[in-house]
């Protein structure tokens, strides 16, 4: 069969169909009705079941574990001042008072209590969010509450022992705000997912997740 060739007014011709066919695919693609996501918040008070210890990574903490990481030049071990290690611990909103812990710990938590349940950590964890308190400015939660000076005795990774200086609350409670979509979960898996988070993991430091021996940082639901 012989070949022909396409002239310039061959390809003048076809043009417009061409346009026409992709004009008509993206008609279609706006078309489309995808269903609804259903939105919602609720908050939820929970309350110290144990007492929460917190440890927070400080600027100063990371500045000397990224000198050393650079080989740069050190003046040594500085010696232990447990007032300010105590104060360095704490999580502080903007306005350096008010106490907090990141959101993201009691998210973190309730989707490891999630596959106590059954549910899969992959699926859970884009069903809902933990939102932080718009004021704290660095994704955290107000923890209400008194704080004390805790002194502990730790085993590091190399197995030497250390003392510890953090800050510690006996008495705490927290408004947990979370956004979920309520076609995937309903607002009682919510609380659900909350109550076996408070029970089975906790957070902070020395919480049940974490060690073997540790029983800090538990909370349950308080009763409206």
């Amino acid at each position: 069969m012989a070949k022909t060739k396409a002239t310039g007014a061959d390809l003048m011709e076809t043009a417009p169909k061409k346009a026409k066919a992709v004009t008509e695919q993206k008609s279609d693609a706006l078309a489309l009705k995808l269903p609804e996501l259903d939105f919602r918040q609720m908050t939820i008070t929970v309350q110290k079941m144990s007492p929460l210890i917190v440890n927070h990574f400080n600027k100063k903490m990371v500045g000397m574990m990224l000198d050393k990481q650079m080989k740069k030049a050190t003046k040594g071990r500085e010696a232990k001042d447990p007032e300010q290690m105590y104060k360095d611990s704490l999580y502080l909103f903007q306005d350096e008072k008010t106490t907090g812990f990141p959101a993201v710990g009691f998210k973190a938590a309730m989707v490891r209590a999630g596959k106590l349940l059954g549910m899969a950590m992959t699926d859970t964890r884009g069903k809902f969010h933990v939102l932080a308190d718009p004021k704290s400015g660095n994704g955290l939660i107000e923890i209400k509450g008194e704080h004390r000076l805790r002194q502990d005795t730790v085993r590091l990774a190399t197995g030497v022992a250390d003392i510890r200086f953090r800050a510690e609350f006996p008495e705490w409670e927290a408004d947990v705000t979370i956004m979920y979509n309520a076609t995937w979960i309903s607002k009682e898996q919510i609380a659900q997912l909350l109550t076996a988070a408070g029970f089975s993991c906790g957070i902070g430091e020395w919480r049940p997740e974490k060690s073997s021996s540790g029983s800090f940082g538990l909370f349950n639901l308080k009763a409206a």
